[in-house]
């Protein structure tokens, strides 16, 4: 009965220590977790008059006086302002009120490698005590004690700090937990980037000085130091989109590979170059080339003079000028040394390109069967079964997979615009723009345009003309995009007013241009050249009396937008 008792005893203990360290691992992964906050209407400006520097609201009204000689606006949708006096800094709300008071030396953190007109990050501010550094949230809540030497952003990485401590570097996340302890000399994000989320899963080469120079390691998004800080060299190969990690790294100027922290290619080679289009490495070992898979494996043996990568095949040319052309699994082809296959993500479809005497073709294949008849100086995929094709006279057109030309042969430029299905062209000697729609139907056209991707449509403007294609690959109105406002821009006769949505004239045509009435409730009117504004009922705020450069300048009441630096704006009149 006693055994019994122990046993039970020695279970309860262990399922016990189980259970906290699941608690454990779960609580330390979710404090490693951070957000990067999103800012949705913007609600304070930064104000410019007589070069100094004040807030006005999204109404256009005065919130802090311009009479700082800088003003920060961290995050555009809160009332926290850092301003500028004598090298001090105190933070102001919309009330003029000082606040968070009981810190010192209260800054912002510029991002580091971004451009645009939120520059800081969007929850989090510095302060310092007796020469240290800490950093509290946009309510004045305290993160981190004052503990720091140092506080910066990190490059590339939003949400992430690079901190100092004890005269070395380490990486706290905007809710004070540690990621990589300060324990280097040098941090620097790997540069591993997905378009969701950016910058956020890349993990961090670590260095540390030595008497011979700077050495080299890992650290991943757990804060595991995967390879020891002891390489000449050392960068991840950013081109493979997996959770796989692999490291080319170099000791002694010999060069290997490591996934996940485990060594797969031996530091034996002078140089190993990622191949992105067949995901292979070239290696180079005396004066010989040979090729490995990703994962470490030899499929071309190292023996050639030339290793040549073109799409899927491998070209290894020896030292008799003889080609040798090899799949990616290390299987001799017959292809012929002229000919190269390119995959393109639709499986059904390959480009062929063949180069004889000089002259280069390019071909299409449907499930290993050639499709296309007509000889092409370029071929690349679009989309669904349309592919963009270049002729002998060096016009771009769109074809589909029966070679069926679906848009003709008369383009300097065909793209398709960021983020939607549809087709940019543009001819050069016409000067004229043309749209399609994703089953290549022409939407419309216009001459000296500018093309412009919004989020709920396309703009495409010249000096005299503003057409507007919405999400359903329409062209429409400027009332069906703008459902919000009371008064739309219209031309009559060369000459702009407003009308209301039922057609009604609400300003009189009297300008040489304006802007459509921006989410703010102001529009832009132009005469003479000089720019003027009005509200949102069509009432003028100022006279055309401004003097821009700027073709759709931005108003908020009496005031203009100004872009300046890496993106950074403020408004001024």
């Amino acid at each position: 009965m006693k055994k019994r008792n122990i046993v039970i005893l020695i279970s309860i203990i262990v399922i016990t220590i189980l259970l906290l360290s699941i608690i454990i691992n779960i609580t330390k992964k979710g404090k490693r977790e951070y957000e990067i906050e999103k800012v949705g209407e913007y609600k304070y400006f930064v104000l410019k008059e007589d070069d100094k520097y004040g807030v006005i609201d999204a109404k256009g009204n005065k919130v802090v006086q311009a009479k700082y000689e800088n003003i920060i606006i961290p995050n555009p949708e809160k009332s926290v302002f850092v301003c500028y006096e004598q090298e001090k800094t105190k933070i102001l709300n919309e009330k003029s009120e000082e606040i968070f008071t009981k810190y010192e030396n209260i800054e912002p953190l510029r991002l580091k490698n971004i451009s645009s007109d939120l520059m800081y990050e969007k929850n989090i501010l510095k302060y310092s005590k007796n020469g240290k550094y800490g950093i509290i949230d946009l309510s004045g809540k305290k993160i981190t004690k004052p503990i720091y030497e140092e506080i910066s952003t990190l490059q590339f990485k939003e949400g992430e700090l690079l901190v100092k401590k004890s005269d070395k570097y380490g990486v706290i996340n905007n809710r004070g937990t540690t990621l990589v302890k300060p324990n280097y000399d040098n941090i620097e994000v790997d540069k591993f980037y997905e378009e969701q989320i950016e910058y956020k899963n890349a993990g961090y080469v670590v260095s540390k000085k030595t008497d011979k120079g700077y050495r080299y390691g890992y650290v991943n998004l757990k804060g595991k130091e995967e390879i020891e800080v002891k390489y000449n060299d050392l960068h991840r190969i950013t081109d493979i989109d997996s959770k796989d990690i692999y490291i080319i790294y170099a000791e002694n100027g010999k060069y290997g590979l490591a996934k996940n922290g485990e060594n797969i290619i031996e530091n034996n080679y002078q140089s190993i170059i990622y191949n992105e289009s067949n995901n292979t490495l070239t290696v180079v070992k005396g004066k010989k080339n040979g090729v490995f898979s990703i994962d470490g494996k030899e499929i071309v043996p190292i023996e050639y003079k030339q290793i040549d990568i073109t799409g899927n095949y491998i070209y290894a040319t020896d030292s008799d000028e003889n080609v040798k052309i090899f799949e990616t699994n290390g299987k001799e082809s017959d292809i012929g040394e002229n000919v190269a296959i390119i995959d393109i993500e639709n499986t059904d479809y390959k480009i062929q390109i063949q180069t004889e005497d000089g002259k280069t073709n390019y071909s299409i294949y449907k499930n290993n069967r050639k499709v296309t008849k007509k000889e092409y100086i370029y071929i690349e995929y679009l989309d669904s079964n349309y592919f963009i094709a270049c002729n002998e006279n060096g016009k771009l057109g769109i074809i589909d997979d029966n070679e069926k030309t679906k848009v003709d042969f008369n383009y300097n430029s065909i793209h398709e615009i960021d983020g939607t299905k549809m087709i940019e062209t543009l001819n050069n000697n016409t000067k004229i723009t043309e749209i399609y729609s994703s089953n290549m139907n022409k939407i419309c056209e216009l001459q000296n345009a500018t093309v412009e991707k919004h989020e709920d449509y396309i703009k495409i403007y010249n000096e005299n003309e503003t057409k507007y294609i919405n999400k359903d690959e329409q062209e429409t109105s400027n009332i069906d995009i703008f459902t919000n406002n009371k008064i739309f821009a219209q031309e009559f006769r060369r000459r702009w007013g407003f009308i209301d949505s039922n057609g009604n004239k609400v300003v009189d045509y009297e300008y040489d241009k304006v802007t459509e009435v921006n989410k703010y409730g102001f529009a832009g009117i132009m005469k003479d050249d000089k720019w003027g504004v009005v509200d949102s009922n069509g009432q003028i705020i100022i006279e055309p009396t401004y003097e821009l450069n700027d073709n759709e300048p931005t108003f908020i009441g009496e005031y203009y937008q100004v872009i300046y630096g890496n993106g950074e704006i403020y408004y001024t009149k």
